[in-house]
């Protein structure tokens, strides 16, 4: 892939996945050599708090940056006038420091990667890819020491926890795997790096996004192999859409003349470019919007039904979702025009077909 004005480096591509390995490699001589990783959930309030004070200043200092960034650095709306609202946002669309992109780096790898290893003790718009974030991935290394710690209270970890482990271990690794498609998102090409996104890659997703292995850490939940297996179909079923969707899209936009797409429906535009009306995106327009919110719920049901909130994600994603499915329509209607109301008469619905 060709790099582009405000992105990444993309040299380094695809090299999410292999941090991912390396990160778990590093873990396990780690934990055989005697790191106490099964004391990192006792620790999650301290390193909530210090990552969020790392968000606040790392933000503060990009702000700083942006003040002495050409024009043609700034985001498109990160130039108001209004500090707070410029510092929130971020100003800068890419900052950078020689050829390392910070705002790249940090989408896909402290937060995801932090996130699934800590489970074991993420424009989507029309044309972007729904993704979360794992090199660093906190969320990774809590859920590990989440999973280790039960398995030293309860002498092995339940069943319940190896399918939230299992379902967002996958969730990181798919992100990593298929790194690239970061470059299509929202994130990267129209929002600055402020302390939303700073915040959220450091700190909200590692933290928040591994709710459902702390809930079962303090309040296990007995699981038979029957519920289980149907979870495991729901979550099937989230992760065939939601990647179906993804590489549909994906393999379109690299090339349209590709067997497995050429003979969809499309809707020419005055930019040029064409829009899918068949296939997944056929079926509603956030076809991977649809298939992220089956697999959260996939990852709530394993906690029972006892307690809202290891189904806190869902809500959140929902809402989150709703939200940015908002701005893509805006965005989308600015872009493609009459094309785009054309598109909306043939997929009417919007993520989920028939209700919404």
């Amino acid at each position: 892939m060709h790099q582009r004005s405000g992105w990444g480096d993309p040299n380094g591509l695809g090299q999410g996945f292999q941090a991912l390995v390396l990160t778990a490699l590093l873990v396990g001589l780690g934990v055989s050599a005697g790191l106490p990783l099964s004391a990192l959930p006792e620790m999650l309030l301290p390193l909530a708090f210090a990552a969020t004070l790392t968000a606040f200043i790392f933000s503060l200092l990009l702000y700083l940056k942006a003040l002495v960034a050409p024009a043609s650095a700034l985001a498109p709306g990160g130039n108001s006038g209004n500090p707070i609202y410029d510092f929130f946002l971020g100003r800068e669309l890419n900052p950078r420091i020689c050829s390392f992109d910070f705002k790249y780096f940090c989408e896909l790898r402290p937060g995801l990667i932090g996130w699934a290893l800590h489970l074991t003790s993420v424009e989507t718009d029309w044309e972007q890819t729904a993704l979360s974030h794992p090199l660093c991935n906190p969320q990774v290394l809590i859920n590990l020491a989440l999973l280790m710690q039960e398995a030293e209270l309860r002498g092995s970890p339940s069943l319940a926890m190896w399918l939230v482990n299992g379902f967002q271990l996958l969730y990181v690794g798919d992100a990593l795997w298929h790194e690239e498609a970061v470059l299509t998102t929202m994130d990267i090409i129209h929002d600055g790096f402020g302390f939303m996104l700073a915040f959220g890659d450091l700190a909200w997703v590692p933290f928040t996004y591994s709710l459902q292995a702390q809930f079962l850490l303090y309040h296990p939940e007995p699981l038979g192999l029957p519920l289980a297996s149907v979870i495991c179909l729901i979550n099937a079923v989230g992760y065939y859409i939601f990647r179906g969707a993804n590489s549909q899209k994906n393999t379109f936009r690299k090339n349209p003349s590709d067997p497995r797409v050429a003979d969809l429906e499309t809707i020419s535009t005055a930019t040029g470019r064409r829009l899918l009306v068949s296939g997944w995106w056929g079926m509603v327009r956030h076809p991977n919007y649809l298939g992220d919110l089956i697999m959260a719920l996939a990852w709530s049901l394993p906690c029972g039904v006892s307690h809202l909130l290891p189904y806190f994600y869902l809500l959140y994603f929902t809402a989150l979702l709703v939200h940015r499915e908002a701005r893509d329509e805006q965005q989308c209607l600015q872009k493609y025009g009459l094309a785009w109301h054309a598109y909306c008469q043939r997929v009417p619905y919007r993520i989920v077909p028939y209700i919404y």
